[in-house]
């Protein structure tokens, strides 16, 4: 938490968290948690996540795996694969919980994995600490 909270005092600005996920309830509900940690900007798929966070540069991705047009696993390989967003550290969404899937989603270049059903203080801690690793 230190780690977050001095990062925000060097920049002197909020962090811009983007978020990719289908389900509009979900969404709703991940922009009002995530604002308390920083400016969110939201998309409703793996694609237009790609195309803002190539526009806007965000400090965090949160993305869902399973989406429409773009999954999470194709968007974080994608983000990988460009040097202007490969630092940028993803947190994986998902309902599957098998190991073979956290894998695939830790090999496409997520850093932090969270499986649905999640309490909101798991994912708000798992931010904070992407936002600290990319200080």
């Amino acid at each position: 938490r230190a780690t977050f909270e001095r990062a925000m005092a060097a920049t002197g600005s909020r962090p811009r968290i983007l978020v990719a996920e289908d389900d509009p309830d979900v969404l709703k509900m991940l922009d009002h948690v995530l604002r308390a940690l920083g400016d969110v900007e939201t998309a409703r798929d793996g694609q237009e996540a790609l195309e803002k966070a190539k526009a806007a540069r965000p400090d965090v991705i949160v993305t869902d795996l399973m989406m429409p047009r773009m999954d999470g696993l194709t968007l974080s390989k994608q983000l990988k694969h460009d040097s202007k967003l490969a630092h940028v550290p993803v947190v994986m969404l998902t309902a599957r919980t098998q190991p073979r899937d956290v894998i695939a989603g830790i090999n496409a270049g997520a850093r932090f994995y969270v499986t649905k059903p999640f309490k909101t203080e798991e994912l708000v801690s798992k931010v904070r600490k992407a936002l600290g690793a990319k200080a």
